[in-house]
């Protein structure tokens, strides 16, 4: 694990090394590894560098990094009282983060070839991108050669206060869950054991303690997500039916649910658009997602009901009751784990310009169709659970006329394979 890098450390090391024209913003779940990214590569560059975390308690500022070190997390004092060294809190506003940028700054200048500053969990600052967008643009006019990296595992905050402060000032370098690939690569992962513990690298310690497993998925992570890159960080009214309907969807993953049945089993439930944006807010942490349903005319995609699906089958799993070798012995719900692992490999590998959906026009169905432009190509997953035949994916051919078609799994491609190949690479494929 300690040699195994992900593509993001590359992107980093290439963006570090050009000069700093732009922010560099890297944002995505919590527990993907987005300071594991940025610390790799800052171990690859020869600028000096240093590491701030927002959002540790006891951090005022931290040392500088080069090839050897890590980042502290803590400025130690002398105590009047024993003579031993004691963390130094200090509130973390934007007066705090004016000083760390100017003293940055002052690095630049005097290093000459420039400096990084790396801000973690940087949303947690109240208007911070007001603040950074002042900074940065008198930095672009005095020329200075300061790198600057923020990271939120909060994509939808990150997100809103790049595109509404920032426009034009950042490039986005965005960290998913780990693929199969990675998670074989890294860890000796095979398929089965990836389908059933996900793509969360910090808990394959824990896979051989199913119960330690299970609660720190629901309690760590989830529960972490839900509480303070939500709750903490947006506005959210019902707070209880937010974490209802990760629950459902959690339970539905890799099915279509109304709207309006989802107000029927939720309490509290409000209205549709309140749960439409609820299911944002999931997706936006890497949770859970609803993918709306083809269609060549945009308003139909607006109104359609979402196909639920988790992001990480982690979140499936550890909540079913299932044990390892129950969910692989169990067809049905294997049927369920390999669908939404299938939808989540392709949404969390999508680039940019890709857009997932599903079919369906009664009585016709195709699981996933993936969007870049105008082409198109649906997906029909065979799973132990289906054993209909292919009507759905040859009527969609008829209707659509797409780019190419794919079967994954008996009489297609072996799953095993298609998980390891990113989304948008089945554009370039003949």
């Amino acid at each position: 694990m300690e040699s195994f890098r992900r593509t993001q450390v590359k992107t980093m090391v290439r963006r570090l090394t050009e000069k700093p024209d732009k922010l560099i913003a890297v944002f995505g779940p919590r527990q993907t590894g987005k300071t594991t990214i940025v610390l790799q590569a800052l171990r690859q560059i020869e600028l000096e560098s240093r590491y701030l975390a927002v959002d540790s308690p006891d951090s005022s500022e931290t040392p500088y990094l080069d090839a050897e070190s890590s980042a502290s997390s803590e400025t130690l004092i002398p105590s009047n009282l024993s003579g031993a060294t004691v963390p130094f809190p200090e509130v973390k506003d934007t007066d705090w983060l004016v000083r760390n940028w100017q003293a940055g700054r002052r690095e630049a200048n005097r290093f000459g070839r420039g400096f990084v500053l790396v801000f973690d969990e940087i949303q947690k600052i109240p208007n911070w991108s007001e603040t950074v967008k002042g900074l940065w643009d008198a930095d672009r006019r005095s020329n200075c050669w300061l790198h600057v990296v923020v990271l939120g595992s909060a994509p939808l905050l990150m997100q809103s206060g790049l595109r509404e402060s920032l426009a034009g000032r950042f490039e986005l370098i965005r960290v998913t869950h780990w693929s199969f690939r990675e998670m074989s690569e890294a860890f000796g992962l095979d398929l089965d054991h990836y389908l059933y513990f996900g793509g969360y690298p910090g808990t394959v310690p824990l896979v051989r303690e199913p119960d330690r497993w299970r609660n720190y998925v629901l309690n760590a992570l989830v529960e972490s997500s839900i509480e303070r890159d939500l709750l903490a960080m947006t506005r959210v009214d019902k707070p209880a039916l937010l974490r209802q309907l990760f629950d459902l969807g959690r339970i539905y993953s890799g099915q279509i649910l109304s709207y309006t049945k989802m107000l029927g089993q939720l309490q509290d439930a409000g209205n549709t658009t309140t749960l439409a944006r609820y299911l944002d807010l999931l997706s936006s942490t890497g949770l859970l997602t609803g993918l709306p349903k083809y269609s060549n005319r945009p308003l139909q995609i607006k109104a359609s009901s979402p196909k639920l699906n988790v992001l990480n089958t982690a979140l499936l799993t550890a909540g079913s009751g299932y044990s390892f070798d129950e969910a692989r012995a169990d067809r049905t719900f294997r049927g369920r784990l390999v669908e939404s692992a299938v939808g989540a490999h392709l949404f969390n590998s999508a680039a940019s310009d890709t857009r997932l959906h599903y079919w369906r026009s009664a009585p016709f169905e195709v699981d996933f169709v993936l969007q870049r432009g105008r082409r198109i190509i649906p997906i029909e997953v065979k799973s132990s659970l289906k054993r209909r035949p292919l009507r759905g994916m040859e009527e969609f051919r008829r209707q659509f006329n797409p780019h190419r078609s794919l079967l994954v799994g008996e009489g297609g491609i072996p799953l095993e394979e298609f998980l390891t190949v990113p989304a948008h690479r089945w554009f370039e494929e003949t």
